[in-house]
């Protein structure tokens, strides 16, 4: 079983949500992307988002758009991150579902089947593709179901009845939920909004359903909980990245406190 449907499969028996931090590989460096994947890991997050960094991103905000310019003008390579990743994830104990997060045009350079193998030797469990559009998701999402490897993709609030359907239909492992319409970034998400996307999405598909976009305090935890499976918070931690340089340590301990806050929320 892929660790993905294991883990919401564990959570759903015990009336629990995932809590699901995102960050961004190779910011500063893949040296500290070893270190802070196992330290969220252990202050909470139930599964793992590592973002892939991209020259044009989609949907990202100013700060993780930063913080992907960064990782580039270090010499970002994909296959370095991989190996990163294969570190931590065969590491004794290791047991956080992990999956990235990237533009489909990074897919379809290297190919398919390729990535998916890439992913699997490196022990990540499946990839969020923010600009996959439904219409053209069968194909890869059949690769993805004959690899057990998980596509996951995004609804907002403005998807038609009938594209939720189609999303839905193409997602293994959960469906991301965006809470806001707009880019990623530090507005507070409406539970109200929220609850009516979900509510719909239920009639859709017995899969997860994961928010994100505008998740990053407490209470925002708090509000959506109720009416999701996880909750997603990206540039709220991303943000103590922009002081990394000055110092690591203070970096990653600041984002580990937020995990375990945020986290904690969820009861």
């Amino acid at each position: 079983m892929n660790s993905i449907d294991a883990l919401f499969a564990r959570l759903r028996a015990q009336n629990r949500k995932a809590f699901i931090p995102f960050l961004p590989a190779a910011d500063p460096d893949l040296a500290f992307t070893a270190a802070a994947l196992p330290a969220v890991a252990s202050a909470g997050a139930s599964l793992i988002e590592l973002g892939v960094p991209f020259s044009d991103p989609i949907a990202d905000g100013p700060v993780i758009q930063a913080s992907y310019t960064r990782a580039l003008r270090g010499g970002f390579k994909l296959d370095a991150m991989f190996d990163t990743v294969k570190s931590v994830t065969s590491a004794v104990g290791w047991n956080t579902p992990t999956v990235v997060m990237g533009s489909y045009s990074l897919i379809h350079k290297r190919g398919p089947e390729a990535f998916i193998d890439a992913c699997l030797k490196s022990g990540l469990s499946g990839a969020v593709v923010p600009d996959l559009p439904a219409e053209e998701a069968d194909e890869l999402a059949k690769r993805c179901r004959d690899r057990d490897f998980k596509l996951i993709l995004l609804v907002t609030p403005t998807t038609t009845p009938e594209r939720m359907a189609k999303i839905a239909a193409a997602c293994g492992g959960f469906v991301y939920v965006v809470s806001v319409v707009g880019i990623t970034g530090g507005r507070a998400a409406a539970a109200e909004v929220v609850g009516k996307v979900t509510a719909r999405l239920r009639t859709m598909t017995d899969l997860p359903l994961c928010v994100g976009f505008g998740v990053s305090q407490p209470e925002h935890v708090r509000e959506l909980a109720p009416v999701c499976d996880g909750v997603i918070v990206g540039t709220a931690l991303v943000k103590h990245l922009e002081k990394a340089g000055e110092g690591r340590e203070a970096a990653l301990a600041a984002i580990t406190k937020q995990v375990a806050e945020l986290s904690g929320a969820l009861g």
